[in-house]
């Protein structure tokens, strides 16, 4: 299994032109205008899946964006391995920000700069090309599927809804994924817990069109003015969440829980200065890690209203818009925090005004057991590649398929990923640390080695 590291050495020029012909695919989910580029980057990836020792490898339609399908049975007596990813990413703006073209792969100070870098077309390369290894020195041990999807990134609507009437084509012992992020570039970590979410819009409307703000201003109820003040009020002054019955569901952690968490490596100086800000802003009576893994919270992710043009419009706008997005923890449902949020805002908003709450889509937390031959096997493998074991941990982010897994296939995931917190996942300038890229494909292949270690 040493061989790895010769055959990464070997072919790393021809992996890194491959991905990057992947990542030059724009594959926007949420922009309309890229319906064709998903349909070209699904083919991309089921060329790529051949190419590498897949048995057969397909589109599939779905109600939205369709998902690739791949498999390598060697036994069907054996166990199998259903590898997860996405092949969709986010929108680029602001463009301006970018120091590079976002869809022309990059390379600077040791790191690929482009959008999917690392979310998720270079973690799922990762997958590949540790299977084209295992494959092609006869040394793969489980049957393996593939199940990569066009819509994480607008919370899979489409797969929530394929998954039901594929379990059969889905059969497996284990879902495999590289979504994820480590602590640190030389500290492995094993996300055992994800949060859920609940995404919404919100419009608060006052007069039938724009008024002059000087004539009307002062008498008529301004919307922008207005949600300002709904929003504020929806955090008190410890940063709890005022919406009533919010935290009836949070799982709380335990004392051992904490203190497990508390091993994981952090600096607020440092954390401060990466992000350019003088303080943080937590809930009351929690660390920073504890707010952002394990915490519910409610952030708007966009706002406007009125004119927002060059120079000035004095105008009292005739709506205001919001979207907020809330993270949720075990045992939180994301239907009924919408509904709460719903009848809240609703009965905040004051009668000079009119509110409409859309639900725009949502996702289960998710936490992993680590008493498992998969976890066991993962950490094992990291250690080999790392030198220290990795340190379990509960990330703040949302992946809203993988509860749905559990749900709709009955099996477990195990989330081995590489990213950094420093990769800018979603942002202008995005990226993903050559190092990471190269010790992810021969990680995975070592929980190859140890998983069938584990259990054949």
């Amino acid at each position: 299994m040493n061989s790895i590291k010769t055959y990464i050495e070997t072919n790393k020029d021809r992996f890194l032109d491959e991905l990057f012909g992947l990542i030059r695919i724009p594959s926007i989910s949420s922009e309309s205008e890229h319906k064709d580029d998903m349909v070209k980057t699904a083919q991309y990836i089921v060329d790529q899946l051949l190419k590498s020792g897949a048995d057969k490898a397909e589109i599939m339609p779905t109600t939205g964006h369709p998902v690739v399908y791949a498999e390598k049975i060697i036994d069907p007596a054996k166990p199998t391995i259903l590898v997860y990813g996405h092949y969709d990413v986010m929108p680029v703006d602001p463009l301006n920000l970018w120091d590079s073209p976002p869809f022309e792969p990059e390379i600077r100070d040791g790191k690929i700069f482009a959008r999917g870098a690392v979310d998720d077309k270079g973690q799922l390369f990762m997958q590949v090309k540790a299977f084209e290894y295992l494959v092609s020195t006869n040394q793969l041990q489980f049957n393996v599927k593939w199940m990569i999807e066009g819509e994480e990134e607008m919370g899979s609507p489409a797969l929530a809804k394929w998954l039901p009437g594929q379990k059969d084509l889905l059969k497996a012992d284990l879902i495999l994924v590289s979504d994820t992020s480590m602590i640190a570039i030389n500290i492995p970590s094993i996300t055992v817990g994800l949060r859920g979410l609940a995404y919404m819009e919100v419009e608060v409307a006052g007069p039938d069109k724009d008024l002059h703000s000087g004539i009307y201003g002062g008498a008529v109820a301004n919307p922008a003015n207005i949600l300002a003040k709904m929003i504020a009020s929806l955090h008190d002054e410890n940063n709890h969440i005022t919406i009533p019955g919010f935290y009836d569901d949070v799982l709380d952690l335990t004392i051992e829980e904490r203190r497990d968490m508390a091993r994981a490596p952090f600096n607020l100086v440092d954390y401060k200065k990466k992000l350019d800000i003088k303080a943080t802003l937590c809930e009351k009576g929690y660390t920073v890690n504890e707010c952002t893994g394990t915490r519910p919270t409610l952030d708007v992710n966009g706002i406007w209203s009125g004119y927002t043009g060059e120079g000035s419009k004095t105008v009292l706008p005739a709506k205001a818009f919001a979207k907020i997005s809330m993270r949720l923890v075990p045992h939180q449902d994301p239907h009924t925090i919408a509904g709460l949020f719903t009848q809240y805002f609703e009965s905040i908003a004051p009668e000079t005004v009119k509110v409409k709450v859309t639900e725009h889509h949502g996702g289960f937390p998710y936490v992993a057991p680590t008493d498992t031959a998969a976890y066991r096997a993962a950490s094992k493998a990291y250690e080999t590649v790392f030198g220290i074991k990795p340190v379990p941990t509960r990330s703040g982010g949302s992946i809203p398929i993988i509860s749905t897994f559990e749900q709709a296939l009955g099996v477990k995931s195990i989330l081995m990923g590489f990213g950094l917190d420093t990769d800018a996942a979603h942002s202008p300038n995005e990226n993903f640390h050559l190092e990471c890229f190269f010790n992810g494909i021969e990680t995975i292949t070592w929980f190859y080695k140890f998983y069938a270690e584990e259990l054949l």
